[in-house]
């Protein structure tokens, strides 16, 4: 019997702790032909999610998939990830969380967009320091990009970077 992975426990404990402190969490994820997910928010193979009680219905967190109903520009849409092409899930007002290793399709491991100095060196999972980067599952996502922290306008992803 094949042992199950932490990933899937340790996205339930950050998503707790989102919730508990008030915070909104959200995940990046890998888009790939399994990933149901709207295309017209997907950006480089990538997207972040808003899964906060607030902006889901129907929310699953399995040891395989995450599954839950939400709205894009007004419309509902299920979603269905991999839990394998999970890259992070971080709370949104203080960027706080961890970004996760994703397998590539040809089975190698890929660093899920953080800063690969002292790779070797670190652990994975990776705490993570993140900006607001991508359009939130119950804003009206199709408008305009949204602004970096700074103000800026930032590239539409994550910024991810290690934290020891």
């Amino acid at each position: 019997m094949q042992e199950i992975s932490t990933k899937p426990y340790l996205l339930r404990a950050l998503y707790e702790w989102c919730t508990d402190n008030g915070y909104t969490p959200h995940i990046a994820v890998r888009v790939d032909n399994q990933t149901r997910v709207p295309r017209q928010f997907v950006r480089d193979n990538e997207i972040v999610l808003n899964i906060s009680f607030e902006a889901t219905s129907q929310l699953q967190m399995g040891n395989e998939w995450i599954e839950f109903n939400a709205r894009f520009s007004g419309k509902s849409h299920k979603i269905e990830v991999p839990v394998a092409n999970i890259l992070a899930i971080y709370a949104r007002e203080n960027g706080q969380g961890m970004a996760f290793p994703v397998e590539s399709a040809g089975g190698e491991a890929q660093d899920s967009g953080a800063d690969a100095a002292d790779e070797a060196d670190a652990p994975a999972p990776h705490a993570v320091d993140t900006a607001p980067a991508a359009p939130d599952s119950d804003a009206d996502a199709g408008d305009k990009p949204q602004p970096d922290d700074d103000g800026s306008k930032g590239s539409g992803r994550a910024h991810l970077k290690i934290v020891k």
